[in-house]
């Protein structure tokens, strides 16, 4: 269950859609994203789609942030083009948003309209690719038996 965080970034989504409206063309870009850093910027980028598979736009955009010093992202959205609206990541997206910035805040639709959540509730009991690298903390044992 997904617990409300914060007001939507209404500024984040125009950003978004504005992208996806006039740099959306064709089937090779149909999504964009928009993200927010901490010092207030905000960084958007496009999907790349190819019939062999493409990087998600929220994925394009993690190498946008990067290559403009944007390297700790607050909030996520993406917008698909022909008016389609706030769409959630893929479970990929979700995967490697974690990854790379466990405290981000994505904005998801719901029936009841717009949702700003932590990516934490988009991958319940997730696995955290950082816990599981070598000179990770010493986790606690599940049994003592």
């Amino acid at each position: 269950m997904t617990t409300q965080t914060d007001r939507v970034d209404h500024e984040l989504i125009r950003s978004a859609a504005h992208v996806a409206a006039t740099r959306c063309r064709g089937d090779n870009h149909t999504m964009a994203a928009a993200a927010r850093a901490r010092d207030g910027r905000i960084i958007t980028a496009v999907n790349a789609y190819h019939f062999t598979g493409g990087p998600c736009a929220e994925l394009v955009l993690i190498g946008a942030a990067a290559t403009q010093g944007a390297y700790d992202l607050d909030t996520i959205v993406a917008v698909g083009d022909r008016d389609r609206g706030v769409v959630p990541p893929c479970g990929r997206c979700r995967q490697v948003l974690l990854d790379y910035f466990p405290a981000l805040k994505v904005i998801v639709g719901t029936n009841n309209g717009l949702r700003t959540v932590p990516v934490t509730d988009l991958l319940p009991e997730s696995y955290v690719w950082a816990d599981h690298q070598l000179g990770a903390e010493e986790s606690t044992p599940l049994s003592t038996t």
